[in-house]
């Protein structure tokens, strides 16, 4: 008997669920056998770090300025003002920076490998690493891992000041808010745990984009027109995973160290 739709779903799901899980654990696992592709792997993290870095700064430096205006004006209705920097700093490291960040790289970097791999894929070229001795997952997908491991922490780090700093130039110049009251109010609140959780996080959502992206471009079938169908896919996937795990990490990560 043909599977009704929600069966489709479900089986889908399931499919996709695991291969993306097996995936993960393949490419991790190939990360550390010879021959190590630390050329590939220092490529990705030029193309798809150092290059993020304007988008970023973009994302970061707008959200920081937004969070403070709004924050300001929403605890001036109970004269709380004085806390907009306490509030700019924990809401953008803990929650806001690594999230952001984490779409920003499911739209630049996810999209990117699932259409580089796809278009291998379509046209034979994944085929043909088989035929010279090439396992595609440890020479394609763990460079990919590798350098998304390593550069989605620093970006987010990187967000997080970029952030901060958008936010006090916004209290300070749009809202006159004092610039020495917003750093005591800042360093009184914000702890370095505040800023580790953030960075647990993102490398959890970089090897997600990472994973997702490769998984769908090897998946890749049916031309040009199923490299754009991966490529869709794979970002609304992993953007999908980082605001559902989002939410599981910020249960079993503690608030507070103290």
């Amino acid at each position: 008997m043909p599977t009704s739709a929600p069966g489709r779903f479900v089986l889908g799901f399931a499919r996709h669920s695991g291969g993306i899980f097996l995936l993960a654990v393949k490419a991790f696992a190939m990360a550390f056998r010879r021959p190590l592709r630390l050329r590939l792997v220092v490529s990705h993290l030029y193309l798809d770090g150092i290059k993020s870095i304007p988008v970023i700064f973009l994302m970061s430096v707008f959200t920081g300025g937004v969070l403070a205006l709004q924050s300001f004006y929403g605890l001036q209705r109970f004269g709380a003002e004085v806390f907009t920097g306490s509030l700019v700093g924990v809401s953008l490291t803990k929650e806001l920076i690594p999230v952001l960040t984490g779409l920003m790289l499911a739209g630049r970097v996810s999209a990117s490998y699932s259409a580089e791999i796809g278009t291998m894929a379509v046209t034979e070229q994944v085929d043909a690493l088989f035929t010279f001795g090439v396992n595609p997952v440890q020479y394609l997908v763990s460079p990919r891992l590798a350098a998304l491991l390593l550069m989605a922490p620093l970006l987010t780090l990187f967000g997080d000041f970029v952030g901060i700093m958008g936010g006090k130039v916004v209290a300070t110049l749009v809202v006159n808010q004092n610039p020495n009251l917003f750093d005591s109010q800042l360093f009184r609140s914000l702890e370095i745990w505040d800023v580790l959780s953030g960075i647990i996080k993102s490398v959890f959502f970089g090897g997600a984009v990472a994973i997702v992206g490769s998984y769908f471009g090897l998946q890749t079938e049916g031309g040009a027109r199923g490299v754009g169908r991966a490529t869709t896919t794979a970002v609304v996937t992993a953007s999908v995973i980082i605001l559902v795990s989002d939410f599981f990490w910020s249960k079993i990560l503690p608030f507070s160290l103290r």
